[in-house]
């Protein structure tokens, strides 16, 4: 068997698509979708993927708006300028980039940001909508990955899900998400007893662990849809490569589908952070919601 391979890169680019047919008929309606990004300090892997938000930002015709604030901002200078953000009616989403340095409260701050604009998901308002199952801003890489499920497998409802991996920004809300689509979920992660078995009863297979290549072909149900969300820098053969949390080259050997690393669930982060912001600003005009970009 060979796995089909799901291309995020594709599937980004059709979602970015969506979200600026839906910013044009908001301009045509007189609303343009705006977008907040704050990054504090000088972390490169940080500016560059503000960077990269606030081009993808501008070529979906939404109105980007970027605060650089130098490492030594305060946490309440820092919290004044989320307080403006937060008033500003030009503004629908707010991400603040993390990681902060670390002085600064990163709870604090992100529960800072008016949950209707935390764009992120990751405002604890919008943590317990999720799990509570109402409606809520949902954290863009889990959207992502249910995006490219639904699209590869139609109805989810009744499928084994195996998510490998508890963090509050993937792992759990991607369980959430699985369970609102009526799948049976199971959340595992490094210390699950014989994790390779709980994970061979998945239909659906999403790691979320932070370990490079930890999950090969064994631990994969011959047919399943595999999700990798790792991504992890190695160096192999003297050279630094990238890599997610699956063995790719066992794994798609064994699942019926895959993401690859990179080019799989990673464009569809961004992706889903501008489908976000027009959501957000939808709800801000009481206008009904874009099809096919939320939860």
């Amino acid at each position: 068997m060979t796995a089909t391979i799901i291309d995020g890169k594709a599937f980004a680019a059709k979602v970015r698509g969506q979200v600026a047919d839906h910013v044009a008929r908001l301009k045509g309606q007189g609303i343009t979708p705006g977008l907040a990004v704050v990054l504090v300090g000088e972390d490169p892997a940080s500016a560059v993927y503000v960077k990269n938000k606030g081009i993808q930002t501008k070529e979906a015709g939404m109105a980007s708006f970027e605060h650089r604030l130098p490492a030594e901002t305060s946490e309440a200078d820092l919290l004044a300028v989320i307080d403006r953000l937060n008033a500003d009616p030009a503004v629908h989403g707010i991400l603040v980039q993390l990681p902060l340095p670390g002085h600064l409260n990163a709870d604090l701050v992100i529960n800072a940001i008016d949950p209707s604009k935390d764009v992120d998901g990751f405002h604890i308002s919008n943590v317990g909508l999720l799990g509570t199952g109402q409606k809520s801003m949902v954290p863009c890489t889990p959207l992502g990955c249910l995006m490219m499920l639904r699209d590869h497998l139609g109805d989810l409802s009744g499928l084994n899900a195996v998510v490998v991996g508890r963090s509050n920004i993937v792992g759990k809300p991607m369980a959430q998400l699985l369970l609102g689509d009526s799948c049976t979920v199971t959340i595992a992660h490094s210390r699950t007893r014989d994790l390779a078995a709980v994970c061979r009863g998945a239909d659906i297979l999403v790691a979320a662990v932070g370990r490079p290549e930890m999950i090969t072909a064994d631990f994969i149900k011959p047919g399943a849809t595999v999700i990798d969300v790792g991504i992890n820098r190695i160096e192999r053969d003297g050279k630094k490569k990238l890599v997610g949390d699956v063995d790719f080259t066992s794994a798609a050997k064994v699942a019926g589908a895959i993401t690859p690393v990179p080019g799989g669930v990673g464009p569809m982060t961004i992706a889903c952070l501008l489908a976000n912001t027009v959501t957000a600003c939808c709800r801000a005009n009481g206008l009904s919601e874009p099809e096919g970009l939320t939860a």
